[in-house]
């Protein structure tokens, strides 16, 4: 084995049932360096690194990790041989404080009896210090933002002094500074000499920050080149085996009368105060701000998902009180959740359930028993129109990979047939192939005259498909501006206006 491989992984099988997740894979990480890992959702990304990080078992092949074969048996003793990884859904003890989380498991002790928290806080603080991570050691993890949990995250898997660190779709919750933040971090560690791999759908991140790009497509390895010979037309065209030449598709809607009213919107818990707009039948409104400005509890509060303190919904002129979920989903709502794993799926039943959910009345025969005839008919629609890998019906859902999950998810509220939809970041941490296709649905829903409100950390997502864009600040509305006509300057500017 050449000297400046670090990670060696030859010829991985996994097979789950009814797939082969992964054919003969092979991939190598050469010791300080950025090794990006693409392919669409479902091409056997994650399912590799759950092979390399003891989470799956592999069926065949072998992994050699700084020339000696390893074959890890658990995550824990991965990260005990110097191999970690930051997860695209985060696992955390949200009840526990942000130091908890980072040692649990391996705590330090006092006289090996008591665990010292003095110890403990002060080798956070030197964690967070060293990452310019600016985290209170003592906060508890479920009162912090997705973003910030993230950073956690990231300092708990450095914390390990790893060989090896894979990362996840990392900036799938990161605000733009936080991205240039975690930049850092990894161009600190390839300079020490870590391998990383990164696995992300931003073709301008993996642009940015690689220096070799592997492209898988359907459990099979594709093609590895450096980063600096792959345009993103390249890898586009490995990753979905076509040209993909427009990332959004053209604008066919056309917006009309008044449907959603908004007026005075203000939350109990959080710092949302009074936010009133308006919003048309088959228009796409997009919310933008920096994290933390409100933007999804905006749809949280129209949704009932959160105590709404005052203000005033109204769907065609009719007020609707929406005090809970049930009860906007009865009044034409649906929302797609920002964190699917936490609040959008049901991890332990399969892809017919978690679709039908939401629309279980539609599917009842007499009022008494549901018709299982009716329920696969919607959920094969639902598997057709996303383009959802899976085996079955019958899947569990937790076995698919996180975009196929989402697309699931989008799948249910489309039976539902809403008349306002608010999304969440829709396409976080789904391929670019799959992105267009939900902007086409989005559109269709459009077309329909349905509303969509779209909540996107992304601003070329929201200039794409929306046709006008309200900028949140500090918890209240900053602007509006035409999306056809305004330029990411403008947004941002708005977006710092209360901050």
């Amino acid at each position: 084995m050449a000297e400046d491989i670090l990670l060696r992984m030859t010829d991985i099988t996994k097979t789950f049932p009814g797939v082969k997740a992964l054919d003969h894979v092979s991939l190598d990480v050469e010791a300080g360096t950025v090794h990006a890992l693409m392919g669409e959702n479902g091409a056997g990304k994650s399912t590799l690194m759950k092979c390399l990080f003891g989470i799956y078992g592999k069926d065949s092949g072998h992994i050699y990790l700084e020339g000696r074969e390893v074959n890890f048996k658990s995550s824990k003793e991965a990260l005990m041989n110097g191999v970690a990884m930051v997860h695209q859904e985060l696992n955390q003890a949200l009840k526990r404080s942000v130091m908890d989380n980072i040692w649990l498991g391996r705590y330090p002790t006092k006289g090996g009896i008591m665990v010292d928290e003095k110890k403990m806080y002060d080798d956070t603080r030197a964690v967070f210090e060293e990452l310019g991570v600016n985290v209170d050691p003592k906060r508890i993890m479920s009162t912090m933002p997705v973003s910030q949990r993230q950073m956690v995250e990231i300092a708990k898997a450095v914390s390990y002094n790893s060989k090896v660190i894979v990362f996840d779709e990392p900036t799938s919750s990161l605000t733009e500074e936080e991205v240039e933040h975690l930049f850092r971090i990894i161009n600190m560690l390839r300079e020490r000499g870590v391998g990383i791999i990164y696995i992300s759908h931003k073709m301008a991140e993996i642009k940015r920050i690689s220096d070799t790009i592997t492209v898988m497509r359907d459990g099979t390895h594709v093609v590895t080149k450096p980063a600096a010979e792959l345009e993103m037309a390249d890898i586009i065209r490995y990753m979905v085996g076509r040209e993909l030449t427009n990332q959004f598709p053209p604008k066919t809607n056309k917006p009309g009368e008044v449907s959603l009213e908004v007026e005075g919107l203000t939350a109990q818990y959080s710092l949302l105060k009074d936010v009133s707009f308006q919003a048309h039948q088959g228009e796409i409104l997009g919310l933008a701000g920096l994290d933390g400005s409100g933007r999804t509890e905006t749809l949280e509060n129209i949704f009932g998902n959160a105590t709404r303190k005052a203000g005033t919904v109204k769907l065609h002129g009719k007020v609707c009180r929406n005090r809970n979920p049930r009860e906007s989903i009865k009044n034409g709502f649906a929302l797609l959740t920002e964190e699917r794993r936490a609040t959008g799926i049901f991890a332990i039943e399969n892809i017919r359930e978690n679709t039908v959910i939401s629309s279980l009345k539609k599917h009842l025969k007499g009022g008494i028993w549901l018709s299982n005839k009716s329920m696969k008919a919607d959920t094969q629609w639902s598997i057709d129109a996303m383009r959802t890998k899976t085996p079955s019906q019958e899947t569990k859902i937790r076995s698919l990979s996180g975009g196929n999950q989402q697309k699931v998810i989008i799948g249910r509220w489309l039976l539902t047939e809403p008349e306002v939809l608010l999304l969440d970041e829709p396409t976080r941490g789904i391929d670019v192939g799959a992105k267009y296709e939900i902007y086409q649905l989005i559109l269709d829903l459009a077309n329909r005259g349905k509303t969509v409100l779209v909540v996107s950390s992304e601003m070329p997502e929201l200039l794409g498909i929306c046709d006008r864009i309200l900028v949140m600040s500090g918890g209240r509305r900053a602007g509006e501006v035409d999306a056809r006509t305004t330029t990411q300057e403008e947004i941002m500017t708005l977006a710092a206006k209360y901050v």
